[in-house]
């Protein structure tokens, strides 16, 4: 079978970066410039399709499923290739160099992972210079600077011997979820309808909202640039209130304890001038394309460390939550523009356009969407590993799983933790430590539940460490299971078997963990280092989550666990999704463990989405799966 290996340029109105490829490709002045191509082993070619055609040899190619075509970050070249030449791009035909890099631990840009792989072809370091010359406006003509065109075609060139380098390295580590990323490109192509009125709407109750916001708050305070922080400190100190800092929470917390009406007034301005999720609407503006969808907004393998989809553009997996009593009525009175009364019904007009982001996502015309999502399905995946039985038991039975972990802390029958006994108040611990100790958390993991607003001391949040851990013994020898299986791995390079299926191993320089369904994490270049405690522990490199830099990184027991179950939930959800797509049904988009289906009227129904998501899996015998699901005429949560 063939390879054709593929790099584009090109150029368009739209900012690629605020509008992803679906909006940039469609723009009017989106067209391909340089289309670079080897197929096979064969030299690179260069077309300049200012001046010439695409050989009608490669133009059959790109439909010809007997060809493989591969590139680095597919997605861009697929659905810009199919916008240029009008053409179907099946994604069934695509390999992805920069996915295939990033199942193994490696970074997702062409330049750092040829850097990490030490190839001898290494990408252009001018290319950023070029690309603003030609690709964006005001667009440079090749024949204003004929030089710096021949560059331009010289970098396009090289990207294709640095990805087809990338690719020949890689071959050594068959990718094994080809089909699942198929599926990811016919999610992202399809798209889900965007209510354009209403974010339009949005867009304007948010502007006239702030703009009487900032009048109130210059003639409150006198302070002409709302947004100097000295000032905003200056008039506190004046004011009986000197502080150091304005981030968020101080503002929260001077909220509350200012006694001082004007003051109070003048902060919660700041509050809403600061809002920050409202800015989804000016997002959901810059992608949308002309047929009302957005589309690209997930990102197969988004998440390196455990090959979990992430978010793009207006960023799906992180939508605020919807508790607004009466959507409906919210919708409507932003529709027709009744602003003010948004204002006297919801309170303030950020926090109720924020809770409003969901529902600008609509179900196809004809349709209802169906949301479903498995029921703590990191709970059941982490008590199935570890073979945890009682915790198997709580959800093969009632599923009540805080009043059941807090007796099994607190030594009470698990039927008196009910409202109305006194035996309830044991219900908020079972729930934090449920939460906070699943992936050796102490302490201060309890603090970020909401330990200490909760009122529990530091003694009786520990207290409440060693009683779940005691009631959870089987998890706790799993995370050492694992850490030490990592690093006998590591310092012996023998290759160490544990419970359902998960093998650790060494090869080309890459610790594996593989999971249950066969997929493997990746962790680069590990070895076993000594800490500032004396105590051994696991290095590897990685892309830091923070800096976005390839650098070390460091790993433990209960970090190997979390990646290793919030891995095998990915997986649990990418079955489900394949059992849904095979049946017909049409998935609009997917966030963490849910899917959000476009399903017409009439036809199915939420019990039996919720039935062929709890199908069992052939490779996680034992593991009990059960979904949640229900109907809406727009996205929001239940």
């Amino acid at each position: 079978m063939a390879i054709l290996s593929i790099d584009i340029e090109t150029r368009s109105g739209a900012d690629l970066k605020k509008s992803g490829v679906y909006r940039y490709a469609s723009d009017i002045d989106f067209e391909i410039l340089l289309f670079a191509y080897a197929i096979d082993d064969l030299p690179v070619q260069v077309v300049d399709l200012y001046m010439d055609q695409l050989p009608f040899e490669i133009l059959e190619m790109l439909t010809d499923p007997s060809v493989v075509k591969c590139a680095f970050n597919a997605n861009f070249e697929r659905t810009c290739i199919a916008s240029h030449f009008k053409i179907e791009c099946d994604p069934a035909q695509w390999i992805c160099t920069m996915v295939w890099a990033t199942t193994l631990g490696f970074p997702n840009s062409l330049d750092n992972v040829s850097k990490v792989l030490n190839l001898a072809d290494q990408k252009d370091a001018a290319g950023k210079r070029l690309i603003r010359q030609f690709c964006t406006p005001p667009f440079l003509s090749p024949k204003t600077d004929p030089d710096k065109w021949e560059q331009f075609k010289e970098y396009c060139r090289q990207d294709v011997e640095v990805e087809r380098a990338v690719r020949r390295k890689l071959e050594r580590f068959p990718m094994v979820e080809w089909d699942l990323w198929s599926l990811d490109q016919r999610i992202n192509d399809y798209g889900v309808q965007l209510n354009r009125d209403l974010v339009e709407k949005a867009i304007e109750a948010d502007k006239i909202n702030e703009d009487a916001l900032i009048t109130e708050y210059v003639q409150l305070t006198g302070i002409s640039n709302p947004d100097s922080l000295p000032m905003m400190k200056k008039w506190l100190a004046e004011k009986g209130m000197p502080v150091d800092s304005l981030t968020k929470d101080i503002v929260k917390d001077l909220i509350k304890s200012v006694k001082d009406p004007l003051v109070k007034r003048v902060l919660l301005i700041r509050q809403e001038l600061a809002k920050t999720s409202v800015s989804k609407y000016y997002a959901m503006q810059h992608c949308i394309c002309d047929d009302n969808r957005v589309r690209g907004l997930l990102q197969f393998y988004g998440a390196s460390r455990t090959g979990r989809f992430a978010g793009r553009l207006i960023q799906v997996q992180n939508l605020p939550q919807n508790k607004l009593e009466d959507l409906d009525l919210a919708r409507s009175l932003l529709a027709d523009g009744r602003f003010d009364e948004i204002d006297l019904l919801f309170g303030n007009i950020p926090d109720t356009l924020s809770q409003l982001i969901r529902t600008m996502l609509e179900p196809d015309a004809g349709c209802r969407f169906i949301v479903s999502d498995f029921s703590s399905i990191e709970a059941r995946v982490l008590a199935w590993l570890a073979n945890e039985k009682w915790v198997m038991d709580v959800f093969d039975g009632h599923g009540n799983i805080y009043e059941a972990t807090a007796a099994q802390m607190f030594n009470v029958p698990v039927e008196t933790i009910r409202k109305g006994h006194a035996n309830y108040e044991y219900r908020a611990k079972g729930k934090v430590a449920n939460l906070a100790c699943g992936y050796a958390g102490g302490v201060n993991a309890l603090k970020k539940m909401g330990g200490e607003k909760m009122g529990l001391t530091e003694q009786e949040m520990q207290d409440i460490v060693t009683k779940w851990r005691k009631a959870n013994a089987n998890i706790v020898k799993f995370w050492y299971d694992v850490e030490n299986a990592c690093k006998r791995a590591v310092a012996e390079r023998v290759v160490v078997r544990l419970q359902h299926g998960i093998v650790v191993s060494i090869e080309a320089g890459i610790l594996f963990i593989r999971l249950p369904s066969g997929r493997r994490l990746a962790y680069v270049r590990p070895r076993l280092e000594i800490n500032q405690f004396g105590n051994e522990q696991i290095a590897f490199m990685g892309m830091d989550s923070i800096s976005k830099q390839w650098s070390q990184q460091y790993t433990y027991s209960g970090k190997l666990v979390e990646n290793i179950v919030q891995a095998v939930a990915r997986d649990c959800l990418a079955v489900a999704m394949m059992r849904l797509h095979n049946s017909g049904y049409r998935i609009n988009l997917h966030v963490h463990d849910e899917v959000v289906l476009s399903v017409p009227i009439g036809q199915s129904s939420v019990e039996e989405v919720e039935a062929v998501m709890a199908i069992p899996i052939d490779w996680a015998k034992g593991l009990n799966l059960t979904a949640g699901a229900f109907e809406c005429d727009y996205y929001k949560k239940d």
